[in-house]
């Protein structure tokens, strides 16, 4: 049995890296070093105050300590590394494009006031679900030991999940949207017309070669984009705990009330 030390090291670079900015902003947040109102994305602070980190910085925030927070850690630990050892393998560049894209989708869609939240991190890994979930349909799910379902349906069943214990509905939507948008640019639309209009843009392959991250070039490159689409085995990181409802902060700015959940 390897140790965390062991563990860690072994987990491939893109998914180490975000789990660990993930768990260094919310440790920031709970030290009270960094209030995450200073990290959320507010348009107005973005725009007319040219606050451009919270493009960035709302991406890392999963909310504080919480079993929520140790749910979503562990299912960036869980799909995040069976997509970057399996489709992903030897695909870093394409791995971390995947990310780029869809964290860029996700701060589009927050432009549109229905879509906005405050924070995006957790539309983020719920985009690495929906994607695992495509990736191996037939893989078979036990929830809380009582429901076994396939995994091609368990994006919609941990949303369900959400709206139950009283969670937002929305965060969660947006990461099956951006899933859904890239599954669809880079595998269903190439089947269907032989077009890959999604390619890994060639600076993003220098940016992995230039720092040696992983594996900076494929050996060989599935077809159809994210991957060989196929059955296969796994388990869920909801599959024996699930959280309570998540605490919230209000936050007033300029008169609009922002609601920043954690």
């Amino acid at each position: 049995m390897s140790s965390p030390g062991e563990y860690y090291n072994s987990l491939p670079p893109i998914t180490k890296a975000y789990g660990t900015l993930c768990l260094l902003a919310t440790t920031l947040s709970q030290l009270g070093l960094v209030a995450p109102i200073h990290i959320a994305l507010i348009p107005e602070l973005v725009f007319k105050n040219f606050q451009v980190w919270r493009l960035i910085t709302n991406l890392f925030f999963l909310g504080g300590f919480s079993i929520n927070f140790g749910i979503r850690l562990l299912m960036i630990a869980r799909y995040g590394v069976l997509l970057e050892k399996g489709p992903f393998e030897r695909r870093t560049a394409d791995f971390l494009w995947m990310m780029i894209f869809g964290s860029l989708t996700l701060l589009v869609l927050s432009t549109i006031p229905f879509f906005w939240t405050p924070f995006l991190g957790v539309s983020l890994v719920f985009m690495l679900l929906y994607l695992w979930s495509r990736e191996f349909p037939n893989a078979n799910i036990s929830l809380y030991g009582l429901v076994n379902l396939k995994a091609f349906y368990l994006p919609w069943a941990m949303l369900a999940l959400d709206v139950i214990f009283g969670s937002k509905i929305m965060p969660d939507l947006l990461g099956i949207i951006a899933g859904h948008l890239y599954y669809f640019l880079t595998v269903l639309h190439p089947l269907a017309t032989g077009k890959n209009y999604l390619k890994t843009p060639k600076w993003v392959n220098k940016l992995v070669a230039r720092f040696r991250i992983g594996a900076p070039v494929a050996a060989v490159r599935q077809a159809g984009g994210v991957g060989a689409v196929g059955s296969g085995t796994g388990g869920g990181a909801y599959s024996s705990a699930r959280a309570a409802p998540e605490s919230s902060t209000n936050t007033a700015f300029r008169g609009r009330s922002y609601r920043l959940t954690d």
